[in-house]
């Protein structure tokens, strides 16, 4: 997107306030924004700089970017850390309200009635992740303390209530494509080395304020939990560190935690959260605009607003750009 010079100056000057050396230390940044601030990185989206992409987009064709949900899916289940899995069933079937008894418009004019509910995790699916959903030593994002806004219902702070609706340019790093193979080795850390080869063969340079979708190859072994979980290939602190030095405001990818399972050293969750305010979107579905070589495009999403939540479900929709 072109933003105005000052525009320019203004973000470069705020990201450097954020930026951290290659061994930072483990602790959460005040933000550039202001003591109240809880959604970080994405302040650096504006009326002017939405309007800017939108002005691109190049035809009404639109790529879903999000997964089904669905009882069985993958999940956190997966990685044995005690999340709910997926569920879901009928609370009212035309049978049901006629043995108890019930009817919602009366005996002349019956009318069948179909509801359900959903138990999950808030890390299902194609979602993002909140600042408050990792941390330093009891504290999130912009300092704010467990021992303060950290309530029995959730936080009171930097919840995905908060976030936004994005509206932005969105880039695609098929990093499969670029090295040839359907999807990366399990546990393979993709460096800064291969985001910034990807980019070069694709064409593509990032801009300050881009949401960044990183493809793996993941998804093509969706929806088999027990292939599409454990040891995914994925970024680690170099190349977030990378990728939000070139302007990144948002991190995504088609794997469930972004960055390489197992995890070795300091956690991309930790660093892009805590210091430097940048949310997470993880489940992406990525293979329909990669299959088109869609690099960049104009990025629409928001997640549902749910009250001091660490995760919600969103529904990423891209439009390609224009000349």
């Amino acid at each position: 997107m072109h933003y105005p010079m000052f525009r320019r100056v203004a973000a470069s000057l705020l990201f450097a306030t954020l930026s951290h050396g290659a061994a930072a230390a483990d602790a959460v940044a005040q933000s550039p924004w202001g003591e109240n601030d809880e959604v970080g990185a994405l302040n650096a989206l504006d009326d002017a700089s939405r309007l800017a992409v939108l002005s691109r987009i190049g035809s009404g064709r639109v790529y879903d970017l999000s997964v089904d949900n669905f009882p069985g899916m993958p999940g956190l289940v997966h990685l044995g850390m005690g999340d709910p899995d997926f569920h879901m069933w009928m609370t009212h079937t035309p049978d049901g309200l006629a043995v108890e008894g019930i009817s919602i418009t009366g005996d002349e004019h019956p009318a069948d009635l179909y509801d359900d509910a959903v138990i999950m995790s808030s890390h299902t699916g194609t979602h993002i992740d909140a600042l408050n959903h990792v941390g330093y030593h009891h504290e999130i994002w912009n300092g704010y303390e467990a021992a303060k806004h950290l309530g029995n219902k959730g936080w009171q702070k930097a919840g995905t209530d908060t976030i936004p609706p994005i509206v932005t340019r969105g880039v695609l790093i098929d990093v499969a494509a670029y090295k040839g193979v359907d999807v990366l080795p399990d546990s393979y850390e993709i460096t800064p080395a291969d985001l910034e080869a990807t980019l070069a063969a694709q064409g593509v340079t990032l801009e300050q304020g881009d949401a960044v979708f990183i493809r793996s190859g993941r998804m093509t072994l969706w929806p088999d939990p027990q292939r599409y979980v454990p040891h995914e290939p994925g970024i680690a602190y170099a190349g977030a560190h990378w990728l939000i030095e070139h302007g990144a405001v948002l991190i995504g990818a088609d794997t469930i935690a972004v960055e390489r399972l197992p995890i070795v050293g300091k956690a991309v969750h930790a660093y892009a959260f805590a210091e430097r305010g940048v949310c997470l979107i993880e489940n992406a579905w990525l293979e329909d605009i990669a299959r088109d070589r869609v690099y960049a495009f104009a990025l629409v999403a928001a997640p549902i607003k749910v009250r001091g939540a660490t995760g919600s479900s969103i529904r990423p929709l891209a439009f390609e750009l224009g000349e």
